[in-house]
């Protein structure tokens, strides 16, 4: 990935600018105060690092391999475009894009290394070093953190299914406690379909049964005049079949009225009573009995399922515990791993930090619980310092090293680097030796850097200067010549002597 081309309009003291970059190393020089880090922070903006002054930001660059989006299109060569009014809208290739998605697209492209941060040396930052060292050259190792990282990721779900169930803990005891309260309620009165039916009529029949004897008793009496009647029937001649049957039928029902009200006699009506009750109780919750049965059969499910979360706790508590032991041997392996390459790389970097006049640095790795990265925390000791007590040319320096370490270990794309000052403030071996780590750098990455150092500026594939005449800013990409007069400005001064320019001559020369 590399940026193409920057188009500005009405940005603080530049009315219009127009320029086109090249790969490489692009160095942007001029007196200070005439904007070149207002002019990168244009550049900045656009990838969603800080705020833009311009009214029109246009940066086009062609797309880095790695960045892929469903929400937007991405052809080949990508137009960033910002426009400043009432406040700073984004569009990519036409497309409207917020800031914060922006600065997550090329979040992996865009590296932006200012004096005055200090960031870089978080302990993800650095294990993602060492492991990148190590995965260059041992696939073995590569499987590993695969394995881990995987088995880590699965972990982890699982341990969060069972702090939710924990976290629920009190309210399922409560839940399992009612569900099964209701089902023995049910279960207890054990209703029947149709019971209740039943019930009132047989409750009807007993407040009838006084009455249901008196009337039986006194309906006897018709029994005595039968033979009477059919002998009438017999002296007229008439048919007495219909009578005699209906008297047959009559006793026949007379009979099972008095075996009713035999059983009748024998039911407790309190039990009667009561059981209505009970089961007037059930509708009067649920709704019908068939309601109250199809409720019980749902309750019975609830139950069940609540009873298998308790099984999934104690199964997840168990796979957890050996789990966790699993990836703790994994993990110890991977930090031992990681200890022997990180004296690898001491050694590597302690060649580029005797070139910074740095002193030799340690990897100090202390002992954490169960991470995505494993169980390793990392920072430097430089000397009695770590990373956090370095002074910022020091840090500036490590951090440098620690790129070009990463640039050789990763081997692949390297995307934009935005340095600011980075070589302010320093001697003149120093400022050498951090001229050559970042053109060295400039092999796989684009890099923009403002500088005041002539060793810098000398090595750029691209010089730009930067200017003011009379309050307006300007840009221009320098030709040789006009390299030779920036470079011995930077050396000498506005009014630069003969050995300025000889020096700036034998800088280029060198290149």
């Amino acid at each position: 990935m590399s940026i193409q081309r920057l188009y500005l309009k009405e940005l603080l003291t530049f009315a219009e600018s127009e320029l086109e970059f090249d790969s490489g190393l692009v160095v942007l020089t001029g007196p200070s105060g005439a904007g070149k880090s207002v002019l990168m922070q244009s550049v900045l903006s656009s990838f969603g690092h800080g705020g833009g002054e311009a009214k029109i930001c246009e940066v086009t660059l062609d797309k880095p391999e790695k960045i892929n989006s469903e929400a937007y299109e991405l052809d080949d060569e990508l137009t960033i475009r910002s426009l400043k009014k009432d406040r700073i809208r984004f569009y990519l290739n036409g497309q409207n894009i917020s800031k914060k998605a922006l600065q997550a697209l090329f979040v992996s492209s865009i590296k932006y290394l200012s004096v005055r941060d200090k960031g870089g040396f978080e302990s993800a930052v650095l294990l993602d070093l060492l492991d990148d060292s190590l995965k260059s050259r041992n696939k073995s190792y590569k499987k590993l953190i695969k394995e881990y990282q995987q088995r880590y990721k699965h972990y982890n779900i699982k341990l969060s299914e069972l702090f939710k169930i924990k976290e629920d803990e009190k309210k399922l005891s409560e839940l399992i406690e009612f569900t099964t309260y209701e089902i023995e309620k049910i279960k207890e009165i054990d209703p029947k379909n149709g019971e209740d039916e039943e019930l009132i009529r047989i409750k009807q029949q007993l407040s009838k049964i006084d009455k249901i004897n008196d009337a039986l008793l006194q309906s006897n009496m018709i029994f005595e005049s039968e033979s009477s009647i059919l002998e009438v029937f017999r002296l007229l001649g008439k048919d007495e079949t219909y009578f005699a049957d209906t008297m047959s039928q009559l006793r026949i029902d007379f009979e099972e009225t008095q075996s009713l009200t035999e059983e009748l006699a024998d039911i407790n009506v309190e039990e009667i009573l009561d059981r209505l009750e009970k089961i007037s109780g059930l509708k009067n919750r649920y709704g019908s009995i068939g309601e109250t049965l199809d409720y019980l059969v749902l309750k019975e499910k609830e139950l069940t399922a609540y009873q298998m979360i308790e099984q999934d706790k104690s199964t997840l508590e168990s796979f957890l515990s050996l789990e966790y032991n699993e990836l703790m041997i994994l993990a110890q392996r991977i930090s031992r791993s990681r200890q022997k390459e990180a004296k690898k790389i001491e050694e590597r970097l302690a060649v580029y930090l005797k070139d910074l006049k740095l002193p030799r640095v340690k990897f100090i790795f202390e002992g954490v619980n169960l991470l995505p990265l494993g169980i390793d925390h990392v920072d430097i000791l430089m000397g009695h310092s770590v990373t956090s007590t370095l002074s910022g040319g020091e840090f500036n320096r490590l951090r440098l090293a620690l790129l070009v370490i990463a640039m050789e270990e990763k081997r692949e794309e390297g995307g934009v680097i935005i340095l600011d000052e980075i070589d302010a403030n320093v001697s003149g071996d120093e400022s050498i030796a951090i001229a050559s780590m970042i053109s060295k750098l400039s092999s796989v990455y684009q890099i923009f850097a403002i500088s005041h150092q002539a060793h810098l500026s000398a090595l750029a594939d691209q010089h730009i200067l930067v200017g003011k005449v009379s309050g307006n800013s300007y840009v221009k990409v320098l030709n040789e010549e006009e390299r030779i007069v920036e470079i011995s400005r930077i050396i000498g001064g506005e009014k630069s002597n003969k050995e300025a320019i000889a020096f700036a001559k034998m800088l280029r020369a060198k290149v």
